[in-house]
């Protein structure tokens, strides 16, 4: 089964791959290659998630956990079907939604790639695997953001989304670093047995990773920028894929942070906060995508603040409900976008009564995202909230869970409004007037499951999903809990509708206000502190630095002179003096070898020839001759003896 594993993750990054390398001679099959890839996804999901397989390929042998190693487990069960599920939806989404004149094959190229991203995601079992996913999530999500990169401003909200994402993924690298130093292994479930200084360095670089990810303060404001993507990636990007990635992350990686107390704790106010801060930012919104993005990062709130207070079931619950709904409401903003041409919410009145199948689709989302119940988040919001002790923190929540309630009400007043006036459309208006039936069809389905997950709420169902996710035991609200918060979403919702269509002019004062501007958050994420800081550094540099390189410098340059003349005036004439010393006692030795050794030799040499030569003259052989040789050898030597005597 682990080949089935590894398909779920090749099978669109590969198809994506290709169609990138194709280009555009792949527009005409890239809709129906993804769908038809999107959806054996979905069979080999449920394949994997029933069967739970293991796949591990060799990377970094030298040390554990080097390797690319996917595990399925209860939690990566959930969401493999739940990730291959949205993006099939989307890809048929995107299939109707997309123009016909797109670059099709790039857009679903990345598309697929960003899927197979997030499913690696939630699957890897060691950091080299997450890390990989991780960075690639991030590029694909750089590319498809940017898509319409020819237009204006559109390839400047890739980058701020890219960038601000790409600084928080730094702390996975620092989390990395420091379970290797701690443990000695780089397998995920190793990282809650790190003790002392390298746990709370690893859970920092963990939770800053995670709430980068997914928009958490104080990195919410990406989620602005990246709303000039097309529809269909907004509503992957904000439902089940890389805003969900940060979440998933910290559920993961709970044990950890319980381990260090600290980091749960940041956690969890962390997520209530943002939850209450970027819920108030959604119902100052005047644009429909904008008011959903801020809305996104206030869902996925709670599941930080889950995965702080050990609400692992609570938070995964949340996780799967959100997705439907957001994903849901992205898709109705999107057709209406195509149809009508606009996102701002003053001209999507009755929106919802043009398009009845849309708009049906699109007020079950909205009553779910506002927590009505038996609908899916009003159950998963209670599931988080009964883990949570604190009184402060359980108060923030509450206010949080209401605050979702205003800002779905803020759309349903406006969408479900009865149009008037210009605002009175034409059903046979000519123009691209008409909303898709796959695309009402793709509506309704994530409509259906927004409201069907509210079944969570039963005790049974509860109780099953925490056994999956092997969390029993974890708290689970009571009926009281789930009265009240249901209570809080109808009043806080009926409260809205009513203000939005009697006081109008409240809503446009509170759209003039800071909130609107996304609270002053986008200027956390604004190019001038980070030149300003550029500026002061080069300052530093060129003043100090520049100074102190270049006095070292010269200071080199003249020792360097004065060793050169020393060498020049002393040691070489030194050298050269000997030097001059020993060729001309060579010179004289030649001459001494040459005139009296030589000559000795050679006079020495004549002398034993000459001897020899007169040596050889007596031996004539002949016996007469030797005779007389005799006697006057004789002779000389009687003479001899009487000249001596």
């Amino acid at each position: 089964m682990s080949a089935v594993l590894g398909a779920l993750v090749l099978l669109p990054a590969l198809t994506g791959a290709g169609l990138l390398v194709t280009g555009r001679r792949a527009d005409r099959v890239a809709g129906a290659l993804a769908v038809a890839v999107t959806a054996a996804g979905v069979v080999v999901a449920a394949l994997v998630a029933g069967t739970r397989p293991r796949l591990s390929v060799p990377f970094l042998g030298i040390v554990e956990g080097g390797d690319l190693r996917l595990v399925v487990d209860g939690l990566s069960a959930v969401l493999v079907v739940l990730v291959a599920g949205i993006a099939l939806l989307v890809t048929v989404f995107a299939v109707v939604d997309l123009s016909a004149d797109a670059a099709r094959g790039r857009f679903f190229g990345y598309l697929l790639l960003f899927v197979a991203a997030m499913l690696a995601t939630v699957t890897a079992a060691t950091l080299p695997t997450l890390l990989l996913a991780w960075e690639v999530m991030g590029a694909t999500s750089y590319a498809l953001i940017g898509y319409h990169w020819e237009e204006p401003g559109k390839l400047a909200a890739g980058t701020r989304a890219f960038m601000t994402t790409r600084a928080g993924d730094l702390g996975l690298y620092v989390a990395a670093g420091a379970a290797l130093a701690a443990t000695g292994s780089l397998v995920l479930t190793d990282l809650e047995s790190a003790d002392g200084g390298w746990a709370d360095v690893a859970a920092a670089g963990v939770l800053v990773a995670a709430l980068g990810k997914s928009a958490q303060l104080p990195f919410s404001a990406w989620l602005s920028a990246a709303m000039q993507g097309p529809s269909p990636v907004s509503a992957l990007l904000h439902s089940a894929t890389m805003v969900a990635a940060g979440g998933y992350l910290l559920i993961r990686m709970q044990p950890l942070l319980a381990a260090t107390g600290w980091a749960a704790t940041a956690a969890a106010w962390t997520g209530a906060l943002t939850a209450l801060v970027l819920g108030a930012v959604a119902v100052a919104q005047t644009d429909l995508k904008q008011l959903l993005a801020a809305s996104t990062a206030a869902q996925i709130g709670f599941v930080v603040l889950a995965a702080g207070v050990g609400a692992t079931a609570g938070g995964t619950a949340q996780l799967v409900a959100h997705a439907a709904v957001k994903a849901g409401l992205f898709v109705a903003a999107g057709a209406w976008l195509t149809a009508l041409g606009t996102k701002n919410l003053a001209d999507l009145r009755g929106a919802a009564r043009r398009y009845p199948g849309m708009g049906a689709a699109a007020t079950v989302a909205a009553l779910a995202l506002a927590g009505v119940p038996p609908l899916s988040l009003w159950a998963t919001k209670d599931e988080v909230l009964a883990g949570v002790d604190g009184t402060a923190l359980r108060v923030v929540g509450l206010a949080a869970a209401a605050v979702s309630a205003v800002y779905a009400g803020r759309i349903l007043a406006v969408v479900l409004a009865r149009p008037t006036g210009d605002e009175a459309f034409d059903e046979e208006e000519p123009g691209t007037r008409r909303v898709p039936a796959l695309t009402t069809v793709v509506a309704g389905v994530l409509a259906v499951l927004a409201a069907g997950l509210g079944v969570l709420a039963l005790p049974a169902v509860a109780e099953k999903l925490k056994a999956v996710l092997d969390v029993e035991g974890e708290p689970s609200p009571g009926l009281g809990e789930l009265l009240l918060s249901g209570t809080l979403a109808l009043v806080a919702l009926g409260l809205t509708v009513a203000v939005v269509r009697a006081r109008p002019a409240v809503m446009e004062q509170l759209s003039r206000g800071p909130l609107a501007s996304w609270a002053g958050l986008g200027r956390l994420l604004s190019p001038r502190p980070a030149m300003a800081v550029g500026r002061a550094l080069a300052v530093v540099d060129d003043k100090l630095i520049d100074r102190a390189v270049m006095g070292v410098a010269l200071g080199a340059r003249r020792l360097a002179g004065m060793a050169s003349r020393a060498d020049d005036s002393v040691l070489d004439g030194a050298v050269s003096g000997v030097a001059a010393a020993t060729r001309r006692t060579a010179a004289g030795s030649a001459r001494i070898d040459t005139g009296v050794v030589d000559g000795l030799v050679r006079a020495t040499a004549r002398a034993f020839r000459r001897a020899g030569s007169a040596a050889r003259r007596p031996q004539t052989g002949l016996l007469h001759q030797y005779y007389a040789q005799a006697v006057v050898g004789l002779g000389f030597l009687l003479v001899l003896l009487l000249v001596v005597r």
